[in-house]
């Protein structure tokens, strides 16, 4: 029986796992490969690991934690989980089942994309979510904010530091004067026809036929915990 097991080897479980390692702890961590930042190729703003793919950086972490004898990894996803304190079972999708005296979940969380035609395609490759993270290498190009809810707003206000910026509101909020003036005032441009696709890199095709061309796109995307049905957990 483990001390602990940690449902999840992203960063977060990793993290909470090398403590429970230094603490002389028997852990294992089990995951299934699904990091949230996945589809971006660099990691920007992160000290020390500036423009390293996100793999690496997990990859590195992940052999760290080898280095301490008391961790077990297993590769996989989980599927049920029961038990309680002292007494948990975990059973993966593979058949294996595993006992430990606590459970720590560390599942991620998803970003939900508006349904835009070829913009979950391109998620963090051409369509971005924070501008502190990929703004830069747009060489102060174009760049286009879809909304996707309210906080897009605060989004548009933001990216002119990074290149002139058109709000393409996409029938996904209203602008009332105060927000249309402010947007202004940042020399943002305001586009409500709705999007109809994005092609190419990061053009975006509108309902009326017109293309505009981007360096990239930004979506303040909504967070939610990783989706699943009861009792399955997809590791992390």
């Amino acid at each position: 029986m483990h001390d602990v097991i940690v449902v999840g080897g992203g960063y977060a479980g990793m993290a909470a796992a090398l403590q429970l390692l230094r603490a002389r702890r028997t852990v294992l961590v089990i995951d299934a490969g699904q990091r949230r930042n996945r589809f971006a190729s660099h990691s920007h703003g992160f000290l020390g690991q500036d423009g390293v793919d996100p793999a690496k950086i997990a990859a590195i972490a992940r052999r760290q934690l080898e280095a301490y004898p008391t961790l077990t990894w297993a590769d996989g996803g989980v599927a049920t989980a029961s038990g309680s304190k002292d007494d948990f079972s975990v059973a993966m999708e593979n058949g294996e089942v595993h006992a430990a005296r606590r459970l720590l979940f560390a599942t991620g969380v998803s970003d939900r994309l508006p349904a835009v035609p070829g913009l979950a395609e391109r998620w963090g490759r051409t369509v971005f979510h924070c501008p502190y993270c990929h703004g830069y290498e747009l060489d102060r190009g174009r760049i286009g904010v879809i909304a996707a809810g309210p906080m897009s707003i605060h989004q548009a206000q933001l990216l002119p530091e990074w290149g002139a910026v058109t709000f393409l509101t996409n029938d996904a909020v209203s602008l009332e004067a105060e927000a249309r003036q402010n947007l202004a005032r940042r020399g943002v441009a305001i586009e409500e026809t709705p999007v109809e696709r994005i092609e190419d890199d990061a053009d975006v095709r509108l309902a009326d036929g017109r293309r505009l061309p981007f360096a990239g796109l930004f979506i303040a995307s909504r967070c939610a915990p990783r989706p699943r049905s009861p009792n399955r957990w997809a590791a992390r």
